[in-house]
Parts: C-alpha cells; structure tokens; sequence
C-alpha cells in the first residue's frame, strides 16, 4: 500500500503545478498581456469597452457595436494571432487609409495613434487592449461609410424611399477574418456597380492628374456641327473624345471625317442622347464639364450603390427604371430582356424614387383623372369649353372625371400596376413622338413606357394562356380588362446619373431633378 501511494502523491502534485502555472500564462482583468499570445486563450473585462470609449471619444458612435461584437465572442481577443495583429488588422488599416479610392472624404479619427501602431509592428506583437479596441471600432468606421453610407433618415430627406439594405456587421466580420481578400471585391457586402464605379474613380483620376480636358470654345455663330464641316472646334472635340476614349486616335484634323463621327455616336450613346451625327451646342457644354465635376458625380452615385441591397439581382424577374436615364430595363435570371425608354414625371411632379412589386397589368385601361389635375386643368378647360369631357373622351363617374378606354386614353391601351401610396404606374401614351426627345421630363409622375406591348409580352411569357397575338387583341378591342400576374416583380424606380454597363462603358445622365448637388453637400461639406 505504501508503494502505491507515493506515485499517485506525485501524479496530484503534477496536476497542481501545471494548473498554476497555466493559470499564470493567462491575461488579467485590465488586458495585461501573458506568455501566451493566441487569441482564443485570452479574455478582457467587459467593464474595459466603455473605459476605451471614454479615452476616445470620436469612435463612441461604435460602442454599442463593438460591445455586441465581444459578447458574441465572450471577450476573446480577435485581431491577434501568435504573430501579433493578424492579417486583417493590417489590410484594414490599409483600406481605412485609402478611403479615397472608395469615393470617401473624411478624416480618419486617432489617425497618428494608428500610424504609429502599424508604423512599428515590432511594438506590438503583445495584444494590448487599446489596439484591440481600436481595430474593432476601426472596422465599424470602415464597415459605416463603405458599406452603409449616410443614415437612412437623411436619404429619406434627399427623396430615396428604395428599401435600404439591412447587413450585420458583427456577422461578417466573422467572414472577414477567415478571408481577409473577401474586403477588396465582396459583391455581398455592396453592388456590384459599386465596384464598377470605383475602377471609373481610378480612371478619370489618372485623366485630371494628367490635366483633365480643355474647354471647347463655343461659337455663338455656329448652332450645329455635321459630318463634312470644318472648324477649328472639331478638332478640339477630337482631341476631347480621345481623352474619354470615344475614339482610337486623334488625327488632328479640323474636318468632321467619319472617325470623328464613330466617335459621336459613341459619346452619345454614353450620354443618353439621340444617336445621330449633328453636335449641338448642348453637346458641347456636356463635353466642357470638369473632370473634377465628373469625378464628384461617380462618388455621389458610389454613396447611392452603398444604401442599395444587392439582394435584388437575385430576384428571379426585376424591373428597374433610371429616371436620370429615361430607360426600363427588365430582367429575368439577372440578365436584361428588354429595354425600353420612359418618359418620367417634370421637375414640378418628380416621379418618386421608391420600390413595390407589380401585381396587375390592365388593357384598355380608364384613366381616372386625379383629383389635382381636375382642379388645376380639367374644371377650368371646361368652363372654357363646355363640350371639352365629350372631345377630349371623357365623363363624369360619380364624383370624379374618367377617360374612356382608347387609342387617345392618356395612359395608352395597356398599363402596368404596381399598388403604391405615391399613385406611380407604368403605361403606354399615345404621345408617341416624346420619345424621341433627349429630355424625356413631361408627365405629372407616373412612367410612360416606349415599349408597353413588348413589356407585357415578356412579363406574359411564361402563361401558356397568352400570346402576342392575344395581346394585341385585348390592347385593341373590347373593354378594360385585369390581368392578375402569377408572380409579383419587384418594380425598382431609382436615380443615378452614372452608370456603368454590362459592355464596361460608363454613362453620364442630366441630373434632372439636381439631387446630386444635395447629396454633395452631406458628403463633401464637412
């Protein structure tokens, strides 16, 4: 019996030591950092977070975040490794100082405490509690203005009722620490035109580093420009759209050639004008824009793709339209299908920039006359004239004006129901000849589409039950009738006045509705 005891004396008192002196390795209450250096093997005092906030007041706006961020990972320790700050605390911080290329202005809070951290890594291959809590709140910084943007009550202020996207940060974070790359090009995290705006960022950067573009001088004399013309002007319009890369080469030449006109027809299709070879002097003022203008309008329209959920592409079928662009664009499997021009609303009827799912398409439509228009236009035409409602089509229904299903009906034979409290919807007209204006800016708010028979034929295209045929008959006899959809398509009605398309071209768009100037203001003004 004496023989057995005195191994197993031994056996506890070797428990007993290494407990201690495990015990030992561990890090305290205040963040003191041990022997140990992994992350997962230490922990810090919850009370330590809004001791860090006190000592730096700029970050307070993220304490809430990061304080649910450790109670998700019980206080552990999560930006070091046993080499010190891991890979992502380094690639963060890179990115945080490089906010400039993600069209962001602003000042980087306790940016010299960060530069001194990152600048001597050899310093701080220990945790320390302080840099802990700065890559987290650090993250939060990054994560608010790249991702999220401006708070969602000042883009209500700005008109934007789009549904803003709703991401959990903390969450993925989780992902970012396993793959720290996902940061540079994660599609999840903003949409994709986010990043095909930053690459123009970069370019036309490179172009005003370069000296940007001269103005073309305007002569008040000359209204139009054709192919076979000659001026001095031409050539300065070549050597313009060679900067912007409408065309190949500048050959200097002072006569409107056929190179020059390719590249015409380029620079309008990217502004959205009619595409025919006459330069206007419209045309010329749009070229004579600033580089430094063009840069501000991209990082505007980056800030818009920020509030933008990029859970939309994945809708099965979506329809977007562009007000800046005057264009539908209808999408099934995340490809578009038609594209069609629109007419929106005059600046003193703004056609709303909001979303809601289409349930109905209506042929052969009434047009009931909203009350605002009957008291500022229909009452007053008929005092005028008292057989106007007869000419014009139209009678009284109880206590309200319509217009009776026809060719000559406002909304066309076909519209297109979305059920909203703005009163917008989508519909033919039988002002056909609008549609081939630059400034598409003339109704009182709902859309005018060039292409109504062809929308309803590609929304229809899966009902065994129509066809073009069908269609064609049900716009042109008998009398209104409801078309219920088997499935609801979300309607996206937006405003950006860049763009950058599926060829890799980027466009600018009149801003018709000047919002860019009072996003400029929150974003630059500061």
């Amino acid at each position: 019996m004496k023989k057995l005891f005195l191994p197993i004396i031994l056996i506890v008192f070797t428990i007993l030591f290494t407990t201690i002196s495990c015990n030992k390795n561990k890090k305290d209450a205040t963040g003191k950092q041990s022997d140990s250096n992994t992350s997962g093997a230490v922990t810090f005092d919850s009370t330590q977070v809004k001791t860090f906030f006190e000592k730096y007041p700029k970050l307070k706006i993220y304490q809430a975040d990061v304080m649910k961020l450790y109670r998700k990972e019980q206080f552990h320790y999560i930006w070091y490794d046993k080499d010190g700050l891991n890979e992502f605390a380094g690639l963060l911080y890179n990115k945080v100082n490089n906010l400039t290329t993600e069209g962001i202005q602003t000042a980087i809070p306790y940016k010299e405490k960060l530069d001194d951290i990152y600048d001597n890594p050899e310093d701080n291959q220990k945790a320390n509690l302080d840099t802990e809590l700065l890559s987290s709140a650090l993250y939060f910084f990054y994560a608010d203005k790249v991702y999220d943007g401006i708070d969602t009550q000042k883009s209500r202020d700005l008109g934007w009722f789009l549904p803003r996207k709703k991401k959990s940060y903390v969450n993925y974070l989780d992902s970012l620490l396993i793959d720290p790359s996902l940061i540079n090009k994660d599609e999840k995290g903003v949409l994709k035109q986010y990043y095909l705006l930053k690459d123009v960022l970069k370019e036309y950067r490179q172009i005003e580093k370069k000296g940007g573009w001269k103005t073309i001088a305007l002569d008040p004399n000359v209204k139009s420009y054709k192919p076979g013309d000659s001026a001095a002007a031409i050539a300065q319009i070549r050597q313009r759209l060679l900067i912007t890369g409408d065309i190949a080469s500048d050959s200097k030449s002072a006569v409107y050639d056929d190179a020059l006109a390719a590249g015409i027809l380029k620079f309008k299709k990217r502004s959205g004008n009619t595409l025919n070879k006459t330069i206007l002097p419209e045309h010329i003022n749009y070229m004579n824009v600033p580089v430094a203008q063009r840069i501000k309008t991209i990082m505007v329209n980056m800030e818009r793709c920020r509030w933008i959920s990029n859970d939309i592409t994945k809708s099965k079928e979506l329809i977007v339209v562009n007000i800046p662009a005057y264009e539908l664009t209808f999408f099934r499997d995340g490809k578009p299908e038609l594209r069609s021009k629109v007419v929106v609303g005059k600046a003193l009827h703004k056609t709303v920039i909001f979303s809601a799912p289409m349930k109905y398409i209506v042929f052969r439509p009434y047009w009931n006359v909203p009350t605002s228009i009957l008291k500022k236009e229909i009452l007053p035409a008929i005092e005028k004239n008292p057989n106007y409602l007869e000419e014009h089509d139209m009678e009284w229904k109880d206590d309200y004006v319509r217009q009776k299903p026809g060719p000559e009906n406002s909304l066309g034979l076909v519209k297109f129901l979305f059920p909203n409290s703005n009163a917008i919807y989508l519909h033919d007209t039988p002002s056909k000849s609008l549609f081939g204006q630059e400034d598409r800016a003339f109704s009182h708010g709902c859309i005018r589409v060039a292409k109504p028979k062809e929308l309803a034929a590609i929304i229809m295209k899966n009902d065994k039950k129509w066809n073009a045929q069908k269609i064609e008959a049900a716009m042109n006899e008998g009398e209104e009738y409801w078309y219920t959809l088997k499935n609801k398509i979300p309607v996206y009605i937006g405003y950006f006045t860049t763009w950058v398309d599926d060829e890799g071209i980027v466009h600018f768009y009149e801003d018709v509705y000047k919002k860019d100037e009072a996003l400029a203001a929150l974003l630059f003004n500061k």
